[in-house]
């Protein structure tokens, strides 16, 4: 689709910082990109590569990709960055391609700022710029390469 942010990403036609963690036939995963403004540390994209708008309209194979995808994803950032908690967002209001954000909320984060948008807010959050992004996405695929899923 000529207008869609995230088939335009997939496709080239957008240039995002971020580091490929995770590609297969049906899904691929990201870290979150800002354009240029700090990240939070963490902040994964996990796209459906067809250009689907809701969860319902995934067929069986793709639903499947994308839940194993997200718990291994989910998984990982708690084993490899000590996140104590995943937040998981669906909402295709801004745009309508099927993708899930997922958002750590790390040690120490006070109850005020829980939330997959409040994490944002809070004045000591793990933010950092692309060299901090690649590090982590390096971990996080790391962490996948090595630990089979069962």
């Amino acid at each position: 689709m000529e207008e869609c942010f995230i088939c335009n990403k997939h496709a080239g036609n957008i240039l995002a910082s971020e580091l490929r963690i995770y590609e297969d036939k049906y899904v691929y995963v990201g870290h979150i990109d800002r354009s240029g403004a700090p990240n939070y540390i963490g902040h994964i994209m996990i796209d459906l590569k067809r250009h689907v708008p809701t969860l319902g309209d995934m067929t069986i194979e793709e639903a499947k990709a994308f839940g194993v995808i997200m718990a291994r994803v989910s998984k990982a950032i708690m084993e490899c960055e000590n996140a104590e908690h995943i937040y998981s967002l669906v909402s295709g209001n801004s745009v309508p391609h099927l993708h899930m954000h997922l958002v750590p909320r790390y040690p120490n984060t006070p109850k005020q700022y829980w939330g997959p948008n409040d994490v944002y807010d809070w004045e000591n959050a793990p933010m950092g710029d692309n060299i901090e992004v690649v590090k982590l996405c390096t971990r996080i695929k790391t962490y996948l390469e090595n630990n089979a899923y069962e």
